[in-house]
């Protein structure tokens, strides 16, 4: 019941919406029919093509637009023959005038198919869209053209380029006209209906919109009201024999710069049709065109020209205040981002620099003022700049530098001098290549105080280490007893106490080795940490030939299977020997270690040259790396295996990550393809002379490795691990 309703009224509204526009065509026509120039069976204006393109083009989307169609042509035909243009010709001109219309359609449709329509919402927007609605025009008149005048001259025998002119300047001009006028309020009209179909809040809409015009906008309408009608007055009427028609472009020109575009389109609707009954009753310069056909074709060219210049300079405003409507609109939002991010930026704990191409600082946030001071360019904050074991960074080494040459540095840890005292702080920094888009490059600096928190993990080492250090007495004592204890249980014969007695104190024995391999992997850590380095020449084939030998040595005591090592031929390196011979015992004990059951452990050492650094590969067969955990195994005490069988402090791989990177080098971990891992570090090379300076001396501050900044062990992992 809804349903059939609603249909009902979708109808109704149809049909009610036809009614309208036969009846505005049919007022066309008669129009058209009154202004036939004498002698002749053409009219001086035919509004009716304008008025069937608009009505054709509202009702594009409606499934019943043959009946608008069908109801177009009947118009078309009775109109022309109540007015004596015959009834064949009547039908001729009717054929043409449907013609003209679909053809207008059409076009519209497939070149502007976003306008209101085209099958769209939107109204004329710019000159560009104006000149295919002219140019729609023009090719849907042509059609009209071949079908109406062909007709006529078949039915009467008149014919004549004057008359092809006459035709395409009248139903050109009706199109554009009326159609531009249609199309443009079509849409208005369109929107007030789908909020209300009531005149009276149409009424209290517009009154409201006049009400809140400013009384000066008020003046200048009723000022080019005024002036219209004076001005017409005087080109049309009070000419006096003058060609007094060109000043009237003024007025126009006058409406379409100052006044809103409804009221342009209104305006050309207004001056147009003065001119055309001026014409039609013989006043005015145009009426002295003795010929009734270039009469006809001057007066269309004239209401075509006022049309265009109104419209195309309305438009242009109109598209112009949009744009600077959006532009403003960028500007503020641009304003509204770039105070967001000043204040984000002020109020970062971590300084931030902007450096360009040249070095200039360009930018720079309180927090980074309080690290550098005043400091304009990348050079003066660089001479502040120390290592962490005091030497000076060069220029090209800073992370600023390396910035703008197009590489991403990541954290570096550095000394920087207050710049108002002989104070040290230790920052951490990142730059980044920020190109801008020109082919200039500039850089996004960013650095972070980490003095105390140094401070705080130095400290706990330290006492980490101490600790350590200290529990090997006690613990000493304890694996003594346990010892004594265990062989006074030994010769004491066999019983069931006597047996839970041994059980225990091989509890404690095993807990205490345990203990016994914290403290001592506790203590090389802290020796990787803080002891001096001595660095030399090392032959890494001797160093890893005797360490595979007293691998193996220890497998074949302890009933395992012997590992097979295999030892390629290794370049030298210029290093700490007792800590490079911590750095492969640990990776080849590894190796060995973290083999599947069953399997004898096959591992091979290899090395390569890359300029001045050395880089060896560890390879093995075991039981590999877990996913997602190739970087976490270098953090302290983190077990890749947990729960497995594999027991270990989780110390081994963060001292070997400890011992590259103090070296200057670095590792990583990786799945070897022929299944287990690959182990790769890189240490200086034996020509590396003088690289190590800086290794070799003592350290202001300890150091992390490169990158990272992990704790250091407190009491609380310490009492985990054991």
């Amino acid at each position: 019941m809804y349903r059939g309703a609603e249909r009902f009224r979708a109808i109704a509204t149809s049909l009610v919406r036809t009614a309208g526009f036969a009846a505005v065509y049919a007022a066309a026509i008669m129009v058209g029919r009154l202004t036939v120039v004498a002698d002749t069976r053409l009219a001086l204006v035919w509004p009716a093509s304008g008025v069937a393109a608009a009505w054709l083009c509202s009702r594009r989307r409606s499934r019943a637009w043959w009946v608008d169609a069908a109801a177009l042509t009947a118009i078309a035909w009775a109109g022309n023959a109540v007015t004596g243009a015959g009834l064949a010709l009547s039908g001729v001109l009717a054929v043409a005038n449907l013609a003209m219309a679909v053809m207008f359609m059409w076009l519209l449709g497939r070149l502007r198919p976003t306008l209101w329509g085209g099958g769209g919402s939107r109204r004329l927007s710019s000159g560009w869209e104006l000149g295919s609605l002219l140019g729609v025009a023009i090719v849907a008149a042509a059609v009209g053209a071949v079908i109406g005048l062909t007709g006529l001259w078949l039915i009467t025998g008149h014919g004549s380029s004057i008359m092809l002119a006459d035709w395409m300047a009248r139903h050109v001009t009706g199109m554009f006209v009326i159609g531009s006028a249609g199309l443009w309020f079509g849409r208005v009209f369109a929107g007030m209906a789908a909020r209300s179909t009531s005149p009276r809040w149409w009424w209290r809409t517009l009154d409201g919109a006049v009400r809140a015009m400013p009384g000066r906008r008020v003046g200048e309408y009723l000022a080019v009201v005024v002036g219209s009608v004076l001005a017409y007055l005087v080109g049309f009427v009070y000419d006096g024999g003058l060609p007094l028609a060109f000043p009237l472009i003024a007025v126009t020109v006058w409406a379409a710069l100052r006044l809103c575009t409804n009221f342009v389109v209104l305006h050309n609707l207004a001056l147009g049709g003065v001119a055309v009954l001026c014409t039609w009753c013989g006043m005015g310069p145009l009426a002295a065109v003795g010929d009734p056909y270039v009469r006809a074709l001057v007066a269309q060219l004239f209401v075509l020209l006022i049309t265009t210049v109104g419209l195309i300079l309305a438009l242009g405003r109109d598209e112009r205040a949009e744009l600077l409507a959006a532009l403003t609109a960028q500007k503020e939002q641009a304003a509204r981002h770039g105070a967001l991010m000043d204040a984000i930026i002020d109020s970062m704990a971590d300084g931030l620099s902007l450096v360009d191409a040249e070095g200039r600082v360009v930018l720079r946030n309180p927090a980074g003022k309080r690290l550098f001071g005043a400091a304009a360019t990348v050079g003066e904050a660089g001479r502040r700049m120390r290592h962490l074991d005091g030497s000076p960074v060069t220029a090209d080494a800073l992370p600023t530098a390396r910035a703008l040459a197009g590489e991403k540095t990541g954290p570096v840890d550095l000394l920087v001098m207050d710049p108002d005292s002989q104070d040290t702080r230790v920052v951490r920094v990142c730059a980044t290549p920020l190109p801008d888009g020109e082919g200039a490059r500039r850089a996004v600096v960013l650095y972070q105080d980490v003095t105390a928190e140094r401070r705080h993990r130095d400290q706990l080492a330290g006492f980490a280490g101490s600790v350590a250090h200290d529990l090997q007495n006690p613990l000493t004592t304890v694996e003594g007893w346990t010892e004594v204890a265990t062989d006074a249980l030994d010769t004491a014969g066999a019983g069931p106490g006597l047996d839970r007695a041994r059980d225990s104190l091989g509890r404690v024995t095993r807990a205490a080795a345990r203990m016994r391999g914290l403290i001592t992997d506790l203590l090389v850590y802290t020796a990787a940490r803080d002891e001096d380095l001595t660095p030399a020449r090392v032959d890494l084939t001797d160093l890893v030939d005797d360490i595979a030998a007293a691998r193996t040595d220890a497998a074949i005591a302890s009933g395992e299977p012997a590992p097979r090592v295999t030892v390629g031929e290794l370049d030298p390196v210029h290093a700490d020997a007792a800590a490079v011979r911590q750095l492969l015992d640990n990776l080849v004990g590894n190796a060995i270690k973290y083999t599947g059951a069953g399997v004898t452990p096959q591992v091979s050492v290899t090395s390569i040259g890359l300029g001045d650094m050395v880089q060896v590969t560890v390879a093995d067969n075991g039981i590999g790396i877990p996913a997602g955990q190739h970087e976490a195994i270098f953090d302290d005490f983190h077990r890749a295996h947990p729960g497995t069988g594999y027991t270990g402090t989780g110390l081994g791989l963060a001292i070997c990550h400890r011992i590259a990177t103090r070296h200057g080098g670095g590792i990583t971990a990786h799945d070897n393809p022929g299944g287990g891992s690959r182990f790769i570090f890189t240490l200086p090379a034996t020509d590396r002379l003088g690289a190590l300076a800086e290794v070799a001396a003592p350290l202001i501050l300890p150091t992390a490795p490169a990158g990272a900044s992990r704790p250091a062990p407190t009491i609380a992992t310490l009492a985990h691990a054991a």
